[in-house]
């Protein structure tokens, strides 16, 4: 566990959650469009369209649904970079419990 607590099996740890800073902002994957770009609903209601960047690209593996942070681009903010992948459930309640998901509710 962290700061030299064991880590008890079976017992989730609390997760240290990522969370958007100012201009970024947490989406679902909407659809692959292909290549490492993909369709992504951002918690403001736009869709961006988002790739991976290369650094991330082996580290990523992203399918519909999943819950990711993106940083639009700065001349254009329909283009987006995926940042983070909130992997696992233990995160995305975090995500949830602090209302972060709320805009991406099933209605799309």
């Amino acid at each position: 566990g962290e700061e030299g607590q064991p880590a008890v099996p079976g017992q989730e740890a609390p997760v240290r959650v990522k969370l958007p800073r100012p201009g970024q902002f947490i989406g679902k994957v909407m659809q692959r469009l292909g290549g490492n770009r993909m369709d992504v609903k951002c918690t403001d209601g736009k869709s961006r369209n988002c790739r991976v960047p290369g650094r991330f690209k082996r580290s990523m593996w992203l399918r519909v649904n999943d819950i990711v942070l993106v940083e639009p681009w700065p001349d254009n903010n329909d283009k987006a970079d995926v940042i983070f992948h909130y992997k696992g459930q233990g995160m995305q309640n975090q995500l949830r419990k602090r209302g972060f998901l709320d805009n991406l509710k099933d209605e799309f």
